[in-house]
């Protein structure tokens, strides 16, 4: 018999090391959206946010709806506070959810580099090993002294080579894993026979400080980057506002009225298509002038009012059973950052803002809403010829 499996993610309104840091955006996205996204495409059966901020419980309802496996639940204020314990926060869930479940999963939104391979590791230890908890762990070859001078790993007369030291293995904080029973006896997320998962070494920074949060964008852009291959470009994904746009927008008593579209981007789309390139669209407004000019243009996949873009290009990724590599995307402010960092080929108009024209691959000479679509379009095209006979 299966044994079901929920996510837990605990989320304060308040604090005092980063102010507002679970909604502070970490390379265009909430922090707490990043091991979010990673739990809802794993193994996990449910995936629960617990919090005390209204704001995210209505960021989550707007804004994940397309997953069904997301949940949200308020935490009490004597929960929420600077003394409070995760494992108070923890019992507190368990008497509150109106759901069966057979493991708990503990995930921390300050450890934005857990990714969905580490919480399955987590949850098939856990079913296959026998053991009533595990917990994630990085390996360390630091040799550690205690405050009296002595050291505890190592013989200072013998100081090994450090592809001879086999090293210790510490807590990075963020994956625990236990059967709800043990959690419920306990009232410990570890307890009984504990088994570890080994996590990548850089996963040891968690965000406590404005230094951890600076070193974690680097360690998620350099992954990012990393993890870029050469291949044909079969999708071109598009921000419309400073893309398509001048970002100029007319408004009259009535709301949005206008805006400036160029008619070359619109026959550059329409080329790509021609050469089986497939064009989709992807904004953060909910605008009724965008749709028509996309319905203008035959661009059947636009998705409009999408705060979290990198969501729904995993979940588009997954869908059609497509590698970023195999996307070009075209963006221009810090909403788009996070996407541009992980398909094939990141592109950006001239007058982009000037961290996205530092990460792109591309930065096109022709501005947005004059002609930059076209431009990239013609890049596109030529760049693709050198697959043609493979």
């Amino acid at each position: 018999m299966s044994k079901t499996a929920i996510g837990f993610i605990p989320l304060r309104k308040n604090s005092k090391g980063i102010p507002n840091k679970n909604k502070k955006r970490l390379l265009g996205r909430p922090l707490f959206t990043w091991v979010l996204t990673e739990a809802l495409f794993s193994d996990l059966d449910r995936v629960y946010i617990f919090t005390d901020d209204p704001d995210i419980i209505t960021y989550i309802n707007k804004y994940f709806s397309w997953s069904p496996k997301v949940f949200c639940i308020e935490r009490s204020p004597e929960n929420a506070t600077d003394i409070a314990s995760t494992e108070a926060a923890m019992l507190e869930f368990c008497e509150k959810v109106d759901y069966d479940f057979d493991i708990f999963c503990l995930l921390q939104a300050t450890s934005p580099l857990t990714r969905r391979i580490d919480i399955n590791n987590a949850l098939n230890t856990l079913k296959t090993e026998n053991h009533d908890a595990v917990l994630s762990v990085v390996k360390t070859h630091r040799f550690i002294w205690s405050k009296e001078g002595t050291p505890m790993n190592y013989d200072v007369f013998k100081r090994p080579r450090r592809q001879d030291f086999e090293g210790l293995l510490m807590e990075n904080g963020a994956i625990y894993a236990t059967w709800k029973k043990a959690l419920l006896s306990s009232k410990n997320r570890l307890s009984g026979k504990v088994g570890t998962i080994e996590m990548p070494e850089n996963t040891l920074v968690e965000i406590d400080s404005l230094t951890d949060w600076e070193i974690i964008e680097q360690l998620i852009i350099a992954e990012c980057k990393a993890g870029k291959g050469a291949h044909r470009i079969d999708y071109l994904i598009l921000d419309v506002d400073g893309v398509f746009t001048d970002g100029t927008v007319v408004f009259n008593r009535e709301g949005e009225f206008s805006k400036k579209f160029d008619m070359r981007d619109g026959m550059g789309l329409e080329i790509l298509r021609e050469h089986q390139v497939e064009v989709m669209v992807m904004t953060s407004e909910d605008s009724e002038v965008v749709r028509k000019r996309m319905e203008k243009l035959k661009i059947e996949h636009t998705f409009l009012n999408v705060k979290d873009k990198y969501s729904l290009l995993e979940n588009l990724c997954i869908q059609k059973g497509i590698s970023p590599s195999q996307i070009a995307y075209i963006g221009d402010d810090i909403n788009d950052l996070s996407n541009m960092l992980r398909v094939g080929w990141s592109i950006c108009p001239a007058n982009a803002t000037k961290n996205i024209r530092f990460h792109a691959d591309m930065v096109l000479s022709q501005a947005s809403g004059a002609g930059a679509i076209r431009q990239a379009s013609e890049f596109i095209l030529n760049y693709n010829k050198r697959f043609n006979d493979l």
